[in-house]
């Protein structure tokens, strides 16, 4: 790591460790994933081998606990202390040693992602709490450079889409084609090995379930194809959808009803943005476009997501959720309408809020276009 990066890093600790004490925990306990290349850069690999880091209230320092094959890398990141265990010996005795500097407190554990082999470790005996919204509050609001990751991020997908849409061949292309060709893009557009998800590509009625699974099915004339697809970028991704027409034949006219009503849902919701308006607010302009169309209850999900170092990641775009929006906070805008038996639409931007309103990082058309030769 280069010393700008150990120096964010260490601020990052910081700000956790102050966040820590508002809440009056005693620390805060982090497993590999995305939480633990925030706060330290590190990478590990989510294993048999039970690595956990230690954050303490009111510190920036960190201690960690690892199996002996990453002691060197370990060492390396700058924890204050590291505790190790061979497969031979088992990791008890190194988190006996970590249990020992745990503070007095709550003891912060990640919700979504500990599992029970940390739990266990760590010692249920302890006052264990779920910690994702305090980490959750540092993390929503990205730094300028985060931001450049991200729209370098997608740029690559886009840079995939466009190299992807002249293989498609109409009755002959498949959806599983289709998610091999795009994701091969991607890596060809430079994105990083792991991409944000697998790509999704859904033709015709598959089109009418939010995630379908790409299968055997070929494209076909007057069909509507839904790709949604995402790159990565020094760990911050993109994720965007974008829908089109199968060329050849005619689009039913409650597809490109359904068509309309999303463009004008996802362009009301990006320009509903701005700092100091709630996330639910930003659903309500969404929404209220598709149900005035008389489609609301054929929009089946919630109108955004957190996008950063994880795909799904806070802030909730949905009703009711009243978090005041900030300059820095990055989400999707992805407004759909899914018809049974039909077919489906969605239109997906990566947005992120400015001083003075959203920009979204995504770029491509959102009109209805044609693909297929």
């Amino acid at each position: 790591m280069t010393g700008n990066e150990i120096a964010i890093h260490a601020e990052r600790r910081k700000a956790l460790g102050e966040e820590l004490a508002r809440e009056r925990a005693g620390a805060m306990a982090v497993i590999p994933g995305p939480n633990l290349v925030y706060l330290t850069g590190l990478h590990f690999h989510l294993s048999e081998r039970p690595t956990v880091a230690l954050f303490r209230a009111g510190s920036a320092e960190f201690d960690l606990v690892v199996p002996s094959l990453e002691e060197g890398k370990a060492r390396a990141g700058g924890a204050a202390e590291v505790f190790t265990f061979s497969d031979e010996e088992g990791p008890s005795d190194a988190y006996g040693a970590l249990r020992k500097r745990i503070p007095d407190g709550p003891l912060g554990v990640e919700g979504r992602r500990c599992r029970f082999l940390e739990l266990e470790l760590l010692g249920r005996d302890r006052n264990i709490v779920n910690a994702d919204p305090w980490i959750a509050r540092l993390r929503m609001r990205k730094s300028a450079t985060e931001i450049d990751a991200m729209r370098h991020a997608a740029g690559m997908a886009e840079s995939a889409l466009a190299a992807t849409l002249p293989s498609i061949r109409v009755g002959q292309t498949t959806e599983l084609e289709l998610v091999a060709e795009l994701t091969r893009q991607l890596y060809v557009a430079g994105s990083d090995p792991e991409l944000p998800f697998t790509p999704l590509a859904a033709t015709g009625e598959n089109g009418s379930n939010p995630h379908a699974n790409a299968g055997a099915r070929a494209v076909h004339a007057g069909e509507l194809l839904t790709l949604d697809w995402g790159a990565s970028a020094g760990g911050y991704f993109s994720d965007m959808t974008r829908t089109f027409r199968v060329r050849g034949g005619e689009l039913p006219d409650r597809l490109r009803d359904a068509y309309a009503a999303v463009q004008e849902a996802n362009a009301a919701g990006v320009a509903a943005v701005r700092p100091g308006v709630t996330a639910g607010e930003i659903d309500r302009a969404s929404r209220s476009v598709i149900e005035a169309a008389g489609l609301g209850e054929y929009f089946t999900h919630r109108t955004g997501h957190g996008l950063g170092l994880e795909c799904h990641e806070e802030p909730d775009i949905k009703a009711g959720n009243d978090l005041v929006l900030e300059s820095g906070m990055t989400f999707t805008v992805e407004p759909g309408v899914y018809i049974p038996g039909l077919g489906g639409v969605r239109i997906e931007d990566d947005v992120v809020v400015t001083e003075v309103g959203g920009e979204s990082l995504t770029t491509w058309p959102r009109t209805l276009s044609d693909v297929g030769e």
